[in-house]
Order: structure tokens, then C-alpha cells, then sequence
């Protein structure tokens, strides 16, 4: 990276961000709240590049999900109380790093990589956290959160000793839903808090299941809508190309499409 490069377009970038506040009505009347929505767009527009392989596009949006920490920290910096800038954020993020990595700063150290994680949460714990889930943003997709609550408590022991009765696990929350969903009458309004209840330690138990076998719920489930996605856009295809209204298509006239469109993709 050449350093004059990235210190002058540094330079600029913060020249725009400073006139953008000052001058245009829209960016001016922007708050930590009102910026929120667009933060979660852009980091799910960048998730979207790299589901679909868009090197090309990636840069572009990497640009604006920076630019939109950016603005968050141009913000702060206008109030009196408890204000920072992207000065202190960079800085702060640096001397983080370099505090939970003494392997890497500090000479003479010599380990491997799961020292290196139970490190990183010694040193989480050591600048003022009461637990070890802290940290861990419930604003996350739920998947996430499931995996990351799992992970933090496996790292401290809180686990199964080998994914046998975590599978076993599943089978009986399974069977609990099912439990719950006899009594229930498919096509009320909402279901009742214990069928919701029992669904959602089923996905639980699920998300435990891919952690074992070091598979990430989040994506494995983004994988499994776009393909869908694209099964479905094709039978919407082939019924217009054949002339048929979805609509009045039978379930085995699409699913026959659905079977042809999981062939072509072999």
C-alpha cells in the first residue's frame, strides 16, 4: 500500500465529508439514528459481493460501508460530550489489537492458534467485561448470535464432549415441537409461545450442529436462499416461456420444473 497514496486520498475524503456536513441539507441533518438503516445496507451489500464472487463491484462497496463509519465518526465529533473522530477510532482500534496480540508485539513469543483465541478473550475480559457474552450485538441476524453465544460458552468448557449428543439434541427438541405442534391448529393468526418456543430451541440445536462441523448457520442458510431463489426464478421462467399461468399450475407441474432446474445446475 503506498503510504502518500493513502494519506492524500485520506485527506480528500475527510474534505468531502467536511463540506458534505456543511453544505448539503440531507447530509447535514443526519444523526447516529438516522445513518443506522444505511450501515446495515452497506455491510449487507458488500455480504452480497462476496456471496456472488463481484471482485469487480467489491471495492465500490467497501468504499461506502467505510464511508459510513466515517460519517458516524464526523458526527461524534460535532458534540461536545463524549466526542470522538475517526482519528481516535483508528487509534483506538490499533492499540486494541496490539493489547490482545503480546504474541505478536511482544518478543519472544512462540504460539499456536487456539492459544492465540483463548488469549483474546483473557484480554477481553481484562479491560472491564463482566462476561463473556458481552459483546455480542442481539441487532445481529439471529443465527449469528446463536453461533457466537455457543462459540463464547464452549470456549470456557460449556460444551458436549463430541457431536453424538449433539445430534441427539436435535432429535429431542425435535421431538418436543412436535409435541407442541399436535396441539396446534396450523393457520391461526400466530402460533402459540410454546410451539415458538420449542421452533426456536430446534434452530438452536441446529446452529449447534454447524458449529461442530465448522459450518457458519448465517451463510449456510444465505447459500440455501439463493438457491432458491434461482429454482424458483426458473420455473417463473419456464411457465412463461410455456405459455402457463403460475397460479393455475399444479404442485406437480412445478415441482417437476424445481426438479429440472436442481439438474441443470448439476
Amino acid at each position: 500500500m503506498a503510504n502518500d497514496t493513502l494519506i492524500e486520498n485520506f485527506r480528500r475524503l475527510t474534505d468531502v465529508m467536511s463540506r458534505l456536513r456543511e453544505e448539503c441539507p440531507w447530509d447535514r441533518r443526519q444523526t447516529h439514528s438516522s445513518l443506522r438503516r444505511y450501515l446495515l445496507e452497506e455491510c449487507y451489500e458488500v455480504l452480497d459481493c462476496l456471496d456472488r464472487g463481484d471482485h469487480d463491484n467489491l471495492k465500490g462497496e467497501l468504499g461506502d460501508l467505510l464511508f459510513q463509519i466515517w460519517f458516524h465518526c464526523e458526527v461524534s465529533s460535532e458534540h461536545a460530550q463524549g466526542s470522538f473522530d475517526l482519528a481516535d477510532v483508528v487509534g483506538g482500534v490499533a492499540d486494541k489489537l496490539i493489547r490482545r496480540h503480546p504474541h505478536v508485539f511482544e518478543p519472544g513469543s512462540d504460539v499456536d492458534a487456539a492459544w492465540v483465541k483463548k488469549n483474546w478473550q483473557k484480554a477481553k475480559m481484562a479491560e472491564g467485561r463482566t462476561s463473556i457474552l458481552e459483546g455480542i450485538p442481539l441487532a445481529m441476524p439471529s443465527l449469528q448470535v446463536a453461533l457466537s453465544l455457543q462459540e463464547k460458552a464452549a470456549g470456557v468448557g460449556f460444551d458436549w464432549p463430541n457431536m453424538k449428543p449433539v445430534l441427539e439434541k436435535v432429535k429431542e427438541e425435535l421431538e418436543e415441537f412436535l409435541t407442541e405442534h399436535e396441539n396446534h391448529t396450523v393457520g391461526e393468526v400466530e402460533a402459540p409461545p410454546r410451539v415458538r418456543s420449542e421452533f426456536g430451541d430446534l434452530l438452536f440445536s441446529l446452529v449447534n450442529v454447524g458449529r461442530w462441523l465448522k459450518i457458519s448457520p448465517e451463510d449456510a442458510l444465505r447459500e440455501t436462499n439463493i438457491k432458491f431463489r434461482a429454482r424458483f426464478q426458473f420455473i417463473e421462467d419456464q411457465a412463461k416461456k410455456n405459455g402457463q399461468v403460475l397460479e393455475e399450475m399444479t404442485l406437480a407441474e412445478m415441482d417437476a420444473l424445481w426438479e429440472q432446474a436442481k439438474s441443470e445446475e448439476e
